[in-house]
């Protein structure tokens, strides 16, 4: 009952967070954006300490659990070792014992660099943050590409059930990045199980200081036990020695595929008090339905305490040539996110707000010290004042909760001008686009030559006024390269 309890539990948890990530339409995080926020280091970024205090008691009463039942890169090791063949007489697995060397160097580099602030370390070992960059980049354009298929087959029918989606990769650093996180991951639990979650996790590595002291283990009964050494071939974190009778429990994630196997009633998820009765002959027979009860009713109950159409058309004209994104001196960071530097040191770049936005603003930063974390581009649209997606769905404080008409009034960047761009000057047309568009009325068209009333304008900015949403550069018409375009400010400000 235990494992039955734990497969469930997983595939609902592994299901409801790859389609948080997957959902285009955004009307799924009302319902299920509680998922991201109970995530440990998003939880610890945010200073969430309602689901922190949770998480540590979940830990010290059920033992590492989070890392097979909440944590989706535990879970996906879990299906990615599925994959290896068992050979029935050797088994998946062996024990081996806890590699210090390797865990402890790993969590005080990451914790250097989250003071640090160096986002990209964070990023790349946060498993939450590793697995959205897997869904965004890999699973993603395969779902919308059948959302378009559906989309093909329904309109044929005159249904409109679904509705089609631009397909475009959002950065091909990223997408390789991503590629290679799954390969090391499918290798490591292919011939390890879960090498990654005890070895080099950092979140595992902390709630490891926790598990050692669970209130339920599992634990030996020496007498019935006849030394098989199917739990040890069995136990994907390689922690159970059948010869000496032990459990590493600072490795051990309580997926219950030891007590499975046990032909002997050997193994048994219990207290140490009760594990003891039985090495003084003590008679005792558990329940092991209630077990399974008080398993299922304090995950139930902790996920419950926890708990808290854009679509493009071009009208059938000639094809537009796309943009190229221009070269800005420092990169603009979501409303919200108050400072470039605020933002790097709390994002952990999970790709939520990216995958969320549903404006195709926001796409993964490829630099050194802030890969993965989101960054804004206006070629595929601009940022409306009238959404703030991407404060309500961020679950580590990066970009802080703020209103539509808080929004308003916060400058991320302010538009500048370049001359040689624009189609009034190299093609002696009448524009105006950009001042047409702007939200802020930052933009005035004032004569190119003052002493010609009736001569060409060109836009002037009011940076005062400006809040960088890039819609003057999304709806510039001069190609590849904007006309206008909006630097970012690295310390946003109130106007």
């Amino acid at each position: 009952m235990l494992r039955r309890t734990r497969i469930i539990l997983a595939t609902l948890m592994l299901l409801a967070i790859t389609l948080l990530f997957l959902d285009f339409s955004g009307t799924l995080y009302p319902w299920l954006g509680w998922l991201a926020k109970i995530q440990f280091f998003p939880a610890v970024l945010a200073l969430n300490v309602f689901v922190i205090i949770a998480l540590v008691l979940l830990t010290l009463i059920l033992g590492r659990i989070y890392c097979s039942i909440i944590c989706p890169l535990g879970i996906l090791q879990d299906l990615l070792a599925r994959l290896r063949p068992q050979n029935k007489k050797m088994g998946r697995y062996s024990y081996s014992r806890e590699r210090k060397w390797l865990r402890y160097p790993v969590l005080a580099v990451f914790i250097i660099a989250l003071v640090a602030g160096v986002g990209s370390f964070v990023a790349l070992l946060d498993p939450y943050s590793s697995y959205g960059l897997i869904t965004t980049n890999l699973f993603r354009p395969v779902y919308e590409a059948g959302n378009n298929l559906l989309a093909g087959i329904a309109e044929k029918h005159d249904s409109y059930a679904f509705y089609h989606v631009d397909l475009w990769m959002f950065s091909l650093p990223m997408f390789i990045t991503a590629i290679t996180i799954l390969i090391v991951l499918t290798i490591l639990a292919w011939f390890g199980g879960r090498t990654y979650c005890n070895t080099i996790c950092p979140v595992g590595t902390i709630l490891s200081f926790l598990s050692r002291f669970s209130f339920l283990r599992i634990n030996f009964d020496e007498e019935k036990c006849r030394n098989c050494s199917a739990c040890t071939k069995n136990c994907k974190a390689s922690c159970i020695d059948y010869k000496n009778h032990t459990v590493d429990y600072s490795r051990c994630v309580v997926c219950g595929n030891c007590i499975e196997v046990c032909k002997f009633g050997a193994l048994k998820y219990d207290t140490p008090h009760l594990h003891k009765a039985h090495e003084t002959h003590e008679t005792y027979n558990p329940d092991t339905s209630r077990r399974s009860f008080l398993i299922g009713t304090a995950l139930a109950t902790a996920s419950a305490a926890l708990a808290q159409q854009k679509t493009k058309m071009d009208g059938g004209l000639a094809e537009i040539e796309d943009k190229v994104a221009p070269e800005r001196k420092s990169s603009l960071t979501p409303p919200g996110s108050l400072s470039a530097r605020h933002f790097q040191q709390h994002c952990t770049g999970c790709q939520l707000c990216v995958a969320q936005c549903p404006n195709q603003v926001l796409r993964p930063s490829t630099g050194l010290l802030t890969l993965m974390q989101p960054t804004m581009s206006y070629d595929q649209g601009f940022c409306r004042p009238e959404c703030n997606h991407c404060a309500e769905v961020c679950p580590t404080g990066a970009i802080s909760p703020i209103t539509t008409e808080e929004k308003t009034g916060i400058q991320i960047g302010h538009a500048v001008w370049v001359k040689r761009n624009c189609v009034v000057i190299t093609d002696d047309a009448d524009c105006g686009n950009c001042a047409r568009h702007c939200p802020a009325g930052a933009i005035q068209m004032v004569l190119l030559d003052p002493d010609n009333p009736t001569g060409k304008k060109i836009p002037a900015v009011n940076e005062s006024k400006c809040i960088g949403c890039g819609a003057c550069e999304y709806l510039c018409p001069a190609r590849p390269f904007s006309a206008i375009y909006v630097e970012g400010h690295e310390v946003h400000q109130e106007i």
